[in-house]
């Protein structure tokens, strides 16, 4: 296991210096001039040649990519062109916005999608399968930004002042501002602890702070909600296809010949094997959240890589589109891995040496 996860981490690195190359020159192509957009348009030439002076966009671009890459060698990802800050600040700050909703999006995902898939299965051509599956469909076809909208206006407009209420936005309510939870362990802060500290669901459940835990949590039901209802329907689609089709091979057959009954049938006999193709789903469908959700997180006034991403592309800020870029890269290939290491205890035919 040690070696398939080592090779597995070395043939990764071609693919990440891949990405940096592709990522580093489409950057620089795409149209529009760099300085007009971080200074605006009324920058003189003179001003626009010192400031590529000092960010080093005066430079020839192998030039720029070999400084570029020197630095990923250090860990050291540059500072934001249009923020002044360091990349590195800014993924330590944001990162986790991204990572708590995705995590929160794929356990909605994931804890209905599988069950309903299920349960589809076993009453394969019921009106309860028929059902399932339309609104499987009908979740694939809503789009995020008008889901997230519908569910503002339902739970933070209709149900205002009830028990149903949720909050439309944000990540805790107005003013409330948590101590770090290495403060109250008596720990000074470092950036590890600071990028756990900034999970707010998290850093108040180190604390033990129920209270801020659960107002965290009402805030986070509602983007997951829309994030994870399109993976939440391809997962119960994959769920029953793959399980309709291993309950027709021919050990579950024998198994039901023994006299076994239906529900050991289908759970301890077929959903191992049927979960090889549903566990693939839920690695790429993690994969692609941790890239971040731009319009999720515009609706619900979530500052996370996806809307960092936008804005940095947007204002031409070459460091931050590289950076995070890169960090999402790294991200998908742990995922993969991840779900490499999954199958092997699914189903002990698949051996990794």
């Amino acid at each position: 296991m040690l070696r398939f996860i080592i090779r597995r981490l070395l043939t990764a690195i071609p693919v990440l210096f891949g990405i940096v190359v592709l990522v580093f020159f489409l950057a620089r192509v795409i149209p529009g001039d760099a300085c007009l957009a971080a200074l605006g348009e009324r920058a003189s030439e003179e001003v626009c040649a010192e400031w590529e002076e000092r960010v080093g966009l005066d430079k020839p671009l192998p030039v720029q990519l070999a400084r570029y890459l020197g630095d990923v060698l250090t860990l050291d990802l540059g500072e934001s062109v249009s923020l002044r800050r360091p990349v590195s600040e800014l993924l330590v700050e944001r990162l986790p916005t991204t990572l708590e909703l995705a995590i929160a999006a794929m356990f909605v995902a994931t804890f209905i999608g599988i069950p309903l898939g299920i349960w589809a299965a076993y009453r394969h051509n019921s009106p309860t399968d028929v059902g399932m599956m339309v609104g499987a469909n009908i979740g694939v076809s809503m789009p995020v930004f008008w889901l997230g909208l519908m569910l503002q206006f339902v739970f933070a407009v209709l149900l205002k002042d009830t028990f149903l209420a949720l909050p439309a936005s944000g990540r805790l309510e107005p003013g409330v501002i948590p101590p770090p939870f290495y403060e109250t362990w008596g720990l000074s802060g470092n950036g590890v602890f600071t990028f756990i500290s900034n999970m707010e669901v998290l850093n108040a459940f180190l604390q033990l702070r129920w209270d801020i835990f659960w107002d965290a949590v009402r805030h986070l039901i509602l983007p997951a909600v829309a994030l994870g209802t399109i993976p939440m329907a391809i997962i119960a689609r994959m769920t029953r296809s793959s399980l309709l089709d291993v309950l027709g091979q021919d050990y579950v057959r024998t198994a039901r010949a023994k006299g076994l009954a239906e529900r050991p049938v289908v759970m301890k006999h077929a959903m191992r094997n049927a979960m090889l193709p549903v566990t693939t789903v839920v690695g790429l469908s993690l994969g692609t959240l941790l890239g971040g959700a731009i319009l999720t997180e515009t609706i619900f006034s979530l500052t996370g890589v996806g809307k960092t991403l936008y804005d940095a592309i947007t204002a031409r800020d070459y460091t931050v589109v590289q950076g995070f870029t890169l960090v999402i890269a790294v991200a998908f290939v742990l995922v993969n891995l991840l779900t490499d290491i999954v199958y092997t205890f699914l189903d002990p035919r698949v051996r990794v040496t």
